[in-house]
């Protein structure tokens, strides 16, 4: 495994540990946005920001980005985002943005699969900031992913999502994304540290496999 994504309180741990010589380190920046709250779109940056990157000697920022039509506080995030990515790019780093379209169902915050409010996001995502130099997207395996990832020359990184039953078809999907010239490795938490077996080690191996 090349590196970890994670929090401040996770890293500073990782640091402590020494483990993290040699790794590539991103920093998750917006936690704000609270799952079920109220204000769960306007997804605030309270965790790193591109100062803090920088100071610690971390290799960029992670973002993500829920983009709801109906909701106004769309236009913050969206304008923070667009704020982190030119921060990061002045410094070099990278800006790994995750990107949805979003609704809310019944009061809770949803995010569209289809390819083509994919393929929306994906572009909103790739034109934030004064450059995208520097940076990256991080996505989800949906359907048509030839489609998606033709819809920017952005590289990508793809997310685990939620943990599947059948992981044998959540890896067949990996490796069929994984073939796309801008698919360049994976980002997946959930999917290899809380496998449905319990096996850790045989998650990571099956993912590195695939790489």
């Amino acid at each position: 495994m090349d590196g970890v994504l994670g929090t401040p309180d996770v890293i500073e741990d990782l640091l402590l540990l020494g483990v993290l010589d040699g790794k590539v380190v991103i920093g998750s920046m917006n936690r704000g946005g609270l799952a079920g709250s109220s204000f769960e779109i306007d997804d605030r940056f309270t965790a790193y920001g591109a100062g803090a990157i920088a100071g610690s000697g971390l290799d960029g920022g992670k973002m993500l980005l829920r983009v709801d039509d109906a909701d106004p506080a769309t236009v913050r995030t969206l304008e923070a985002c667009a704020g982190a990515v030119t921060e990061l790019a002045g410094r070099g780093l990278m800006a790994m943005v995750e990107p949805f379209v979003s609704r809310r169902v019944q009061g809770r915050v949803r995010n569209d699969l289809s390819p083509e409010a994919m393929m929306r996001a994906v572009a909103i995502a790739s034109g934030l900031g004064e450059t995208s130099a520097y940076t990256w997207l991080k996505v989800p395996v949906v359907a048509e992913m030839e489609r998606v990832m033709a819809s920017s020359t952005l590289p990508a990184l793809l997310l685990g999502g939620e943990v599947a039953a059948d992981q044998g078809a959540a890896r067949e999907g990996w490796r069929r994304a994984l073939r796309l010239p801008t698919v360049r490795g994976l980002v997946v938490g959930r999917s290899l540290l809380y496998p449905p077996d319990g096996d850790v080690a045989a998650a990571v191996d099956a993912a590195v496999e695939l790489l």
